[in-house]
């Protein structure tokens, strides 16, 4: 299947992008396209003007300074892999970026694209909340600042205006023991997600003190699983009675049966990688 027709644009700069998205009512940006295309060539989506945002050199940026990690929305995602900063500073981001697709996506696929999509299965808005991390959006009326948390909405539904533009986004660099852990099940090594989770959490000695927990691929959207991050404090490493976890996941997570995937089978996917995750939080990997 083809995509059906449109018109295409590639603006010079930042202002010109906000010119072109405020005028037209049915304008999408599009960057690395990992998304956008695949949608169009289904037949899933027609906008009637692509906005190719892919080389305006103020989205790349990114840097390191007062305690926060600012992210350019262009960051491919091959970066999250081969950045020193990030593999250092913010970990989750590179064990989830090797789940993210094949090579050939990683070498396109970008940051913003990935947050502004949505897909309730994709590995980085999860971490976006987990992290505790603030989206950057700019338009002609300005920038704003939305966390991560608020800023999904639904299925494939952000907070995002019309006209405007995710530019960066922002992580607080954890200035304690933090640990990372992230683990997801597929059919295939690069298919989209069954169930997955992306987890942060404060350690004292061999127990939690904090632990912030977000799911994917079982849920409509990447939101922060309240029951289970509170259930898991003050938990011993590694844990061996998970009873209250599970009764916790069972209280954060609605899912719906899918084809050839029952509702109750995601839910025991989740409350196995809950079990797997949190088992290796004192090495910050998980299997």
């Amino acid at each position: 299947m083809k995509a059906p027709n449109f018109r295409y644009i590639r603006p010079t700069s930042l202002e010109h992008a906000y010119r072109i998205l405020a005028e037209s009512e049915d304008a999408v940006p599009v960057a690395g396209g990992q998304s956008l295309l695949a949608g169009l060539n289904m037949r899933l989506s027609a906008p009637k003007l692509l906005v190719d945002i892919g080389d305006l050199k103020d989205l790349a940026v990114s840097s390191e300074s007062d305690g926060e990690v600012r992210l350019g929305a262009l960051t491919r995602h091959c970066d999250l892999l081969q950045s020193d900063m990030i593999r250092k500073r913010l970990p989750l981001l590179t064990q989830a970026a090797s789940h993210i697709g094949h090579v050939a996506i990683r070498n396109r696929g970008t940051l913003g694209g990935s947050l502004a999509y949505a897909d309730p299965a994709a590995e980085l808005p999860a971490c976006s909340v987990a992290l505790g991390a603030t989206i950057v959006l700019g338009s002609l009326a300005g920038t704003r600042e939305v966390k991560a948390e608020d800023f999904f909405k639904g299925l494939f539904e952000t907070d995002a205006r019309r006209g405007e533009l995710i530019l960066a986004v922002k992580i607080p660099a954890p200035r304690m023991r933090l640990s990372a852990g992230f683990a997801e099940l597929a059919r295939r090594h690069g298919d989209f997600a069954l169930a997955g989770l992306a987890a942060v959490a404060t350690l004292d000695q061999d127990r939690i003190a904090t632990a912030r927990l977000v799911y994917f691929g079982c849920v409509d959207r990447a939101k922060l699983a309240q029951s289970v991050s509170a259930a898991v404090a003050g938990l011993r490493l590694p844990a061996t009675d998970c009873d209250a976890i599970d009764d916790a996941v069972g209280r954060d997570l609605a899912p719906d049966d899918s084809p050839g995937l029952r509702a109750s089978t995601k839910l025991q996917m989740a409350r196995v990688l809950t079990r797997r995750v949190l088992n290796a939080l004192p090495d910050g990997v998980a299997a």
